[in-house]
């Protein structure tokens, strides 16, 4: 089998390295080029034209994300960003990740040797998975989104929401909980049904696999984008309708019944399928406690995590959806729970928003009836 061709793109020297070194390594990849900024990026890219190319944010000559950007339009390549972890840091990340970018390792800010040597497991995962992921072309740079942070205020919004699902005929049961899974292209996928909700949409649960130091930002991204109120899961908090919650990087997340209510549980137990937080852990938790009540949707990702939970909140009466092969990164986590029987319905990204809406007011008119 031919070798995933590297290009490593960073402005420090010893990054470039170390990052070339744990790279050729490994029996089934190699470094076939590193640049200094992306002026020498561009030239290698041309040259070697990599499977691969790992991309810092902060370089000399071009930012990482203009590089990043006229590269997704111009030469669609699958991207691994390495970002510092600040908060500053995670707002970048997360740009890059709208912008195209399968995925990100965060490099520690001291100790860089021995930290991207601790990270060489991950780093080299991740090349392998963007090396098999569906990359597409960036039109143009994505127009910035209005914010309905202004509405959350209760303040006059400046500029129009985006389009939400239609509402349901008839006010929406509060016992209704969406439960979603995602790992890999994810954050984007998570927006775009997120944005789609209206402001009474059930609960709504998310497990995506990202490390401490990021979850906040998403959170308070799509809060800033969305109708319904997102943030990161606090344990013993209640789950309320028109809220997501997300789990919080390096922590598991799960939900549990206090009386009549749905309340977060967020703890520091083990990794599940390597993964903390684990979808395995929530979808399980949404299996024993929601039964019926569940609507689960499992989105792009990397392997199987959350596929044998998904056929147990099946077998406990939810309805589960998820993302169609065309429409995702890596067509990992969906095929799985698809061949694990735990899914109804497979869907385009776009649609599974309006299925969601369309079941959840379905549900609530049988309970009329």
């Amino acid at each position: 089998m031919p070798k995933i061709k590297v290009v490593v793109v960073d402005d420090s020297a010893l990054v470039r390295s170390l990052l070339a070194e744990i790279i050729n390594r490994q029996p089934d990849m190699e470094c076939v080029g590193t640049a200094a900024d992306p002026l020498q990026a561009r030239e290698i890219i041309r040259e070697r034209n990599p499977d691969v190319i790992t991309l810092d944010v902060e370089m000399p000559k071009m930012d990482g994300l203009e590089f990043l950007a006229r590269l997704m339009r111009l030469r669609p390549t699958p991207v691994v960003m390495v970002s510092t972890l600040t908060e500053q840091g995670a707002e970048t990340t997360l740009k890059a990740l709208e912008l195209g970018a399968v995925d990100f390792v965060a490099k520690p800010r001291i100790g860089v040797t021995a930290g991207l040597q601790e990270l060489a497991d991950d780093i080299v995962e991740k090349i392998r998975i963007a090396a098999k992921a569906h990359v597409r072309r960036l039109v143009s740079p994505p127009p910035a989104a209005p914010t309905v942070a202004a509405a959350h205020a209760g303040t006059a919004l400046t500029a129009p929401l985006p389009p939400a699902a239609s509402p349901a005929p008839i006010r929406l049961s509060t016992e209704k909980v969406i439960c979603i899974g995602a790992s890999t292209g994810g954050t984007e996928a998570i927006k775009e049904i997120l944005m789609e909700l209206p402001a009474d949409a059930p609960a709504v649960v998310i497990t995506q696999h990202m490390p401490p130091g990021f979850t906040a930002s998403f959170a308070a991204r799509l809060d800033s984008l969305c109708r319904i109120r997102v943030a990161e899961a606090r344990d013993g908090e209640r789950i309320l309708p028109g809220h997501a919650y997300i789990a919080p990087g390096g922590k598991q997340f799960s939900i549990a019944r206090s009386g009549a209510n749905y309340v977060a549980v967020v703890d520091d137990s083990p990794p599940v399928n390597r993964h903390k937080p684990s979808v395995e852990v929530l979808f399980r938790s949404c299996a024993r406690v929601l039964g019926p009540n569940a609507i689960g949707v499992m989105l792009t990702g990397m392997g199987g995590d959350g596929a044998q939970a998904m056929k147990e909140m099946r077998d406990a009466g939810a309805y589960n959806i998820a993302q169609d092969e065309a429409s995702c990164v890596v067509f990992g986590m969906p095929k799985m729970a698809i061949q694990a029987g735990a899914v109804h319905a497979v869907l385009p990204l776009k649609q599974i928003a309006r299925a969601i809406m369309e079941r959840v007011a379905a549900a609530g008119v049988r309970h009329r009836i």
